[in-house]
């Protein structure tokens, strides 16, 4: 088959190789220039170096909207387009055009988690597994019909770095699987239950700061899946940001106000967190260790050491 791909970073590098090294032809690959992007800075293997190591031609583009890359996609005759992370929506003049339509790989289990950011996401919401789908595109974004699916376990210190490694390397084996189905001529696809369905947006820096009404569990969980090299999870200290590198949830029960920097615990030091913390039944979330504003790492016992005062979302 001649392919067409649309992808950026690891995971569109990860496409590309697999393509590559799938014995059908890659016509054209178009990718995004580079991004400052806090989360575009990060797994950012260059789509456009790769394919131009292999001889194949690339267009740089923020979106697909130009004639010119229409008069190329024509030109190339795709039998196929396979997308992986690319970051704008894809019109239908473009995933129709190929004889069998347009693959699109997205590192979730569809229908939830659609979107951006879907590991993280998921990690955060305490989800039991994590994984990549290969799927039709279709008008709707990451709402077309299931051609492959592979699920990985969410261990309970995994992190959002420790997914992604597990999650990346499904994508060569579920590229090259789904594209043999489609060569074999296959079209009896799995449609997605909509019912079941979560979409959500990309991720900015505010996302990553700690509201402590969050329950325990919940706060333990975004500072794993803000794990380096993602922006960490952060909060406000005499005015000064702290990010939250290591962190769990207290053996004991703590009441007050959420954000109190309250007792040692452990190796950490205990914050009160949790809308109901008032009532005495809470947990609080250990702080085990911090990097502060100027890059240092250190136990929270150095930072935190007298007891009292108050994390804070703001300066």
């Amino acid at each position: 088959m001649r392919i067409v791909m649309f992808g950026y970073q690891t995971w569109g590098h990860r496409t590309l190789r697999a393509l590559l090294d799938s014995g059908h032809e890659v016509v054209l690959v178009v990718t995004h220039p580079r991004s400052e992007h806090a989360y575009e800075r990060i797994w950012s293997d260059s789509v456009a170096d790769l394919a131009e190591e292999h001889g194949v031609p690339v267009l740089l583009r923020n979106r697909p909207d130009d004639q010119e890359l229409m008069a190329r996609l024509k030109e190339a005759d795709p039998d196929l387009i396979v997308a992986n992370n690319w970051r704008t929506w894809i019109p239908p003049e473009i995933f129709t055009l190929p004889r069998h339509g347009t693959l699109n790989v997205h590192d979730s289990l569809l229908p939830a988690y659609a979107g951006f950011s879907p590991l993280i996401w998921a990690l955060i919401n305490g989800e039991e597994e994590v994984g990549v789908t290969a799927h039709m595109m279709d008008e709707d974004l990451d709402a077309g019909d299931i051609v492959l699916q592979r699920a990985v376990p969410v261990g309970p210190d995994d992190t959002a770095t420790d997914l992604f490694h597990r999650t990346v390397d499904l994508i060569a084996p579920i590229v090259t699987e789904s594209l043999a189905l489609i060569a074999s001529g296959r079209t009896d696809w799995t449609p997605q239950d909509r019912s079941k369905a979560s979409f959500f947006h990309k991720r900015s820096i505010e996302d990553s700061e700690i509201d402590w009404n969050w329950p325990a569990e919940d706060i333990a969980r975004l500072v794993r899946a803000q794990s380096d090299p993602y922006p960490n999870a952060f909060t406000h200290y005499n005015g000064a940001r702290v990010r939250v590198l290591k962190a769990s949830v207290s053996t004991g029960r703590y009441g007050g106000t959420p954000g109190r920097v309250f007792i040692r615990e452990g190796d950490g030091v205990v914050i009160v967190a949790g809308a109901e913390a008032r009532k005495g039944r809470s947990h609080g979330l250990v702080i085990e260790r911090v990097r502060t504003e100027d890059g240092t790492d250190l136990p929270a016992t150095e930072l935190f050491r007298t007891m009292g005062g108050y994390l804070t979302r703001r300066p």
